[in-house]
């Protein structure tokens, strides 16, 4: 079949279409999926990298083939499987395997998707969309009359913690790179949005809380946000670090959380929260639902084939950013 493997770690150059790999064997608690579309994320150029080469959470480990995140239709089931059958239309992430016509993914991993819901869909919705969901149901707990600031709203995460959270009732505060990025998170729904000016972002934040600070801060930037976002936190607030994309904060201290107002910090990990088939369903059908109810919009901005994956994640590399896209490899399952 076709597919792109991982045989070494590097840049966009280690990255090729192979056209001899041979078609996963499904094994106990594994479905075999005819893949339809796979989403292209942040976690795939990490894997690239060799950032996962040591993780206990998600353990890839070369060789590999690329991909996180898909969807497709079940072709086969493995022993101890029960709760899927051969036909379903289904949709994965955080298990690899997605760059091809097949993967096998374990059965607990994977989520029945509507019939309503597109492949392309589904498979840019996956894994934004249930990290958004644990982010602000599980983590941030947010409720109506709730703040919070969202960097990087702009993102394929930003925006739909924007939108959950204004759908939800919080008050929504966002930061951009640029005022074009902070005009896209006005229309998902932030209430308002600033560049981050070098950090005096923060003060935008006081001056619109009444020097109060949100609640909650969702910071996937990592070094060049992380401790103003602690000055734009209220007394005993969350920081909620979901992502490095500036760097990794290398020498903090904790006594700055205290002296911030004794803040709590948290790094968590999607994984960590999708631990069971249950689990992953009830985020699905929560993200899927209200994508269809109107209430939630995932913008699948662009649609590659398999064989420009490597010219994607040139640019990717160059921009260090990405709209939310897919790689279509199956136009016939639509």
């Amino acid at each position: 079949m076709k597919a792109i493997t991982l045989q070494t770690y590097g840049g966009p150059e280690v990255v090729h279409v192979r056209h001899d790999v041979p078609t996963p064997q499904v094994t106990a608690g594994h479905v075999l999926i005819k893949v339809a579309c796979a989403g292209i994320n942040f976690m795939d150029v990490h894997t690239r990298q060799g950032k996962y080469a040591h993780s206990a959470t998600y353990p890839v480990r070369l060789p590999c083939t690329l991909g996180m995140e898909g969807a497709g239709v079940v072709v086969e089931v493995g022993a101890g499987v029960s709760h899927l059958a051969v036909g379903d239309r289904v949709a994965w992430c955080i298990a690899w395997g997605a760059y091809a016509e097949y993967a096998s993914v374990p059965a607990d991993k994977v989520a029945q998707i509507p019939n309503a819901i597109a492949f392309d869909q589904a498979a840019a919705a996956m894994f934004q969309g249930c990290t958004a969901h644990y982010l602000i149901e599980d983590v941030a707990r947010l409720q109506a009359g709730s703040t919070c600031l969202v960097h990087a709203a702009s993102g394929s995460i930003g925006q739909l913690l924007v939108q959950m959270a204004r759908h939800i009732g919080a008050t929504v505060l966002a930061t951009g790179s640029s005022a074009q990025k902070c005009a896209i998170a006005r229309e998902r729904g932030a209430h308002q949005a600033w560049v981050y000016d070098d950090g005096r972002f923060a003060d935008r934040v006081l001056e619109a809380t009444a020097g109060q600070g949100v609640d909650v801060v969702f910071d996937s930037l990592g070094k060049s946000t992380l401790r103003d976002s602690f000055r734009a936190c209220r007394q005993r607030g969350l920081i909620v670090n979901y992502g490095n994309v500036s760097g990794s904060l290398t020498d903090l201290d904790p006594i700055e959380l205290g002296e911030a107002g004794s803040l709590f910090l948290t790094r968590p990990r999607l994984a960590d929260h999708m631990a069971d088939g249950p689990t992953v369903q009830r985020r699905a059908n929560a993200v899927f639902a209200a994508m269809l109810e109107g209430a939630l919009v995932v913008d699948t901005q662009e649609h590659y084939t398999l064989d420009a994956v490597q010219q994607v994640h040139a640019r990717i590399e160059a921009r260090q950013q990405i709209g939310k896209a897919v790689v279509r490899l199956d136009r016939d399952l639509h």
